[in-house]
C-alpha cells in the first residue's frame, strides 16, 4: 500500500510540472494506399477504372513498392464472370503515362518510384467485362502492397494488407 502512494503521489507531482509523457496525435500511415473507381456499377461490356493512390507521409523517399492485385476468393468462384484488366496508366502532377511495370500482378514498378515526400503516384487498371459474361452480383478484388524508404525503413515492419474493392456488375 505505501508503494502504491508514493508511485501516485511521484505521477501526479510529474503531471503538474508538465514531465509526465502526453498524449499526442497518431502519426499518419508511412505510406498510404487509397483505392476509387470511377463506376459503381457495370455491365456485360461495359469497363470500369480502378485507380489506386499511393501516397508518401514520410519526410524520406518511396525507393521501392511492391504490390499486386488479385480477384477475392468469392469472384473466382463464379465461372460464368468473365473480364480482364485491358489497359494500365501512371499519373503523375506533371502527366499520364502507360505504365512501365508488368500489369495488374506486379503494380509496384508502374508507380514509378522514387516518391518525394507529400506526393504521390495513381496507377489506373481499366477493368473490362466481357460482353457475354455473366453479372449477377460484386466483383471484388484485394491487394498486397510493401514500400521502401530511402532511411533503410519500410510500412510498419512489413507488408501492408488494403481493404478490398467491389464492383456491382449488374
Amino acid at each position: 500500500m505505501r508503494r502504491l502512494g508514493l508511485s501516485t503521489v511521484l505521477g501526479l507531482l510529474l503531471a503538474v510540472f508538465g514531465l509526465a509523457p502526453s498524449a499526442s496525435a497518431a502519426d499518419p500511415a508511412p505510406a498510404a494506399l487509397t483505392f476509387s473507381t470511377d463506376a459503381a456499377t457495370t455491365t456485360p461490356g461495359g469497363t470500369v477504372k480502378l485507380s489506386m493512390t499511393i501516397t508518401n507521409n514520410r519526410t524520406y523517399d518511396v525507393l521501392f513498392i511492391y504490390q499486386t492485385i488479385e480477384p477475392t476468393w468469392l469472384t473466382t468462384q463464379r465461372p460464368d464472370l468473365k473480364y480482364s484488366f485491358t489497359g494500365c496508366t501512371l499519373a503523375t502532377a506533371a502527366d499520364s503515362t502507360p505504365c512501365a511495370g508488368t500489369g495488374p500482378n506486379n503494380l509496384g514498378p508502374n508507380y514509378g518510384a522514387t516518391i518525394p515526400p507529400g506526393q504521390s503516384r495513381t496507377v489506373t487498371l481499366t477493368l473490362q467485362v466481357a460482353a457475354d459474361s455473366g453479372c449477377n452480383g460484386n466483383i471484388g478484388f484485394y491487394s498486397y502492397f510493401y514500400a521502401e524508404f530511402n532511411d533503410a525503413t519500410n510500412t510498419s515492419g512489413g507488408p501492408v494488407f488494403t481493404p478490398q474493392t467491389r464492383v456491382l456488375c449488374a
